[in-house]
């Protein structure tokens, strides 16, 4: 729907009198004061990790709570979230904001691709936005849809920048790699992070595993144990909800005297490792602000739709937490001074096993 600025609307009224009076006065009701949508909708399903996951869809539902009061819409009639407690959960969730007649609808999550593409398909009036892929066919090929915008982060690069801050403070030269799904996204992160870790300690040896499962704290929690059982005192998790259980274990041993630590991921974790202080540092990935800056597009009726939204350094949307507290002033010189080479050009980081394989070649 195209919006009607007052100043036009005025116009017409002066002009065409009683009956375009009256239509002005329609329209009034449907526009605030700013020119907006006062009956603008969006809503948000979540993956299986659910929006309290303190981790990715969390910072979603932030970023659309942020919109919602900025913009003065009501929770539950202008913006929402459905939780999804399981992948058959997404297509019926996703329906009941189509039914709704909302003007956009968030997929938290790559798991959720198969999903928004078929709601858009059949429902091509309505807008979507898939968080942290694109849409492919069968064969992997890129599909594009003029109502769904994908949305997607340089993970990769925000991961290689806490990669530099673990390498500079191991004291005993292992360091894990903890996973949600082990998928071309989550790859990123684990490519960017070997390769952050390699280019300042070659000699650190880097633990992975990935838990099958973006809502499993207890699978954290083990699989946590078993690294800092094998000597790690860093670990860095990209796992949703299951990176919880790894905060678990870290608080546990930090209480029986064991000097280890934990990197979040998507938010400042910092609160997470409380009161143990166990959190060196997150790699934060913006999605709070990816969601507002699409909302605030649909708005305004420029939505991206059959386009990609990458958003990386130059975008602020990955880097480094703001909370520093644990980190050596050594440390923060040492990231800022790789983030200015790939600021630069001077430094490609990998996102697949494949570049990350060519990456470590060169540092023989």
């Amino acid at each position: 729907m195209k919006k009607v600025k007052a100043g036009l609307a005025l116009s017409l009224v002066l002009a065409a009198g009683t009956i375009l009076g009256a239509c002005g006065s329609d329209n009034a009701e449907k526009a605030g004061g700013d020119g907006k949508k006062s009956n603008f909708k969006v809503g948000m399903v979540t993956d299986t990790g659910g929006v309290d996951d303190k981790s990715f869809n969390q910072s979603a539902w932030e970023g659309l709570q942020a919109f919602g009061k900025k913009h003065g819409l009501e929770e539950g009639t202008g913006y929402k979230y459905l939780q999804s407690t399981k992948a058959d959960d997404y297509q019926p969730n996703l329906s009941k904001f189509v039914e709704a007649n909302y003007d956009l609808t968030f997929g938290i999550g790559f798991l959720m691709e198969d999903d928004i593409q078929k709601a858009a398909e059949q429902n091509p009036k309505s807008n979507f936005a898939l968080v942290d892929s694109i849409l492919t066919d069968a064969k992997g090929n890129p599909v594009t849809l003029d109502n769904v915008a994908a949305i997607t982060f340089k993970e990769n690069v925000g991961s290689f920048l806490v990669g530099v801050a673990a390498a500079n403070q191991t004291k005993t030269n292992k360091i894990g790699f903890i996973g949600g799904v082990d998928s071309p996204l989550i790859k990123k992160f684990e490519s960017g992070f070997k390769a952050g870790v390699k280019s300042v300690n070659p000699k650190a040896e880097i633990i992975v595993q990935y838990a099958g499962d973006f809502n499993a704290p207890e699978k954290g929690s083990s699989i946590a144990a078993t690294m800092y059982e094998q000597g790690a005192d860093i670990i860095y998790h990209s796992a949703g909800g299951t990176g919880n259980g790894v905060f678990t274990e870290a608080k546990n041993r930090k209480k029986k005297g064991q000097d280890v630590w934990v990197i979040g991921v998507d938010r400042d974790q910092h609160e997470e490792g409380m009161p143990e202080n166990v959190t060196l540092t997150s790699m934060i990935k913006r999605v709070d602000v990816a969601v507002q800056e699409v909302t605030q597009e649909a708005m305004d009726g420029k939505f991206p739709g059959g386009k990609e939204v990458v958003f990386g350094l130059e975008e602020d949307g990955v880097g480094i937490a703001p909370t520093k507290d644990n980190l050596t002033e050594e440390t923060l010189k040492l990231v800022d001074e790789y983030q200015q080479k790939i600021l630069k050009g001077e430094i490609k980081v990998p996102a697949t096993d494949d570049e990350y394989k060519e990456f470590e070649s060169t540092l023989k």
